[in-house]
């Protein structure tokens, strides 16, 4: 298993909207970035944890931890001419774009703020705290994870080991 860190912005998938609907699977698409595409596409696999990051919004942070439950699959909304994610350059055949689907473990009793993880000596090789190096896809190391882990106020259905209980 590994573990991630996927930005959103809120107002189009937020951890609440895993939150209403935690037995139901999200799918995570949109990502038009080759080196955040490659990592959907080949190390992003089912059974992996994943930190929901909200970006571009007043209250910046980790907001919650999804689990991969599905592997990546050609990304849909780059077939749909009325999709935001639309690439008419795709085809049956050429389908450069790839999902994943997500499902619920927690929401944060409050969101980790970006600040406060840039505070801690521990996460100085986390990308999402190194300038310019800020992908909608990142991955977390284990020592990263546990240690972000420890930070939040709630570890509600993480255990120590960081898995989904």
């Amino acid at each position: 298993m590994r573990y991630w860190l996927f930005k959103t912005e809120p107002e189009e998938c937020s951890i609440d909207d895993f939150a209403k609907a935690p037995d139901k699977a999200i799918v995570w698409e949109g990502v038009r970035n080759y080196q955040a595409r490659n990592f959907l596409r080949d190390q992003v696999k089912t059974g992996d944890l994943v930190f929901i990051y909200h970006s571009s919004c007043k209250d910046i942070g980790i907001a919650g931890v999804a689990e991969v439950v599905r592997s990546s699959y050609p990304d849909p909304s780059q077939f749909n001419s009325l999709s935001p994610y639309f690439d008419a350059k795709s085809s049956g055949t050429k389908a450069p774009w790839v999902s994943v689907d997500l499902q619920f473990v927690e929401k944060f009793a409050a969101l980790l703020p970006l600040d406060k993880l840039k505070q801690s000596t521990k996460l100085e090789q986390l990308p999402l705290v190194k300038k310019g190096n800020r992908l909608s896809v990142m991955p977390v190391s284990s020592a990263e994870w546990h240690h972000i882990i420890r930070m939040s106020t709630d570890k509600g259905n993480i255990n120590e080991t960081g898995k989904a209980t």
